[in-house]
């Protein structure tokens, strides 16, 4: 089995930047052939696609409304998944969870909440000034 853990959430102001990380400790197989997504949930509302890495390569998908301030990037050999989130907006508030996709070496990079499982806890990154 694989557990996921986020941290590296927190307070900053509008602008600022912040590195989430998700760990993974895989247990029964390798991290390194499934995809990684991320997510985030603003309160109230529905939890919504960030960003994805193919489980192998540089293939990667973003959020229209993030493309060009975050980053999804991996480190197999730590067994972690990072999103770069720079120029941060209020409405970037939310609780962000990373998950693995359900499928082993999928071709292409999922994006829906549907293809992911194994669901971090979250954690809470504030936008405000």
């Amino acid at each position: 089995q694989v557990q996921l853990v986020e941290s590296g959430g927190g307070l900053v102001q509008p602008g600022g930047s912040l590195r989430l990380s998700c760990a993974a400790s895989v247990l029964t197989s390798p991290f390194s052939g499934y995809a990684i997504g991320w997510f985030r949930q603003p309160p109230g509302k529905e939890r919504d696609f960030v960003a994805a890495t193919k489980w192998s390569g540089d293939n990667r998908a973003y959020a229209d409304s993030v493309k060009g301030r975050f980053t999804i990037s991996r480190d197999n050999a730590k067994n972690t998944v990072y999103l770069q989130m720079n120029s941060l907006k209020p409405e970037d508030t939310a609780s962000y969870y990373c998950a693995k996709d359900r499928l082993i070496r999928r071709s292409m990079v999922p994006t829906r909440i549907g293809d992911f499982n194994s669901w971090g806890q979250g954690t809470q990154v504030t936008v405000s000034s």
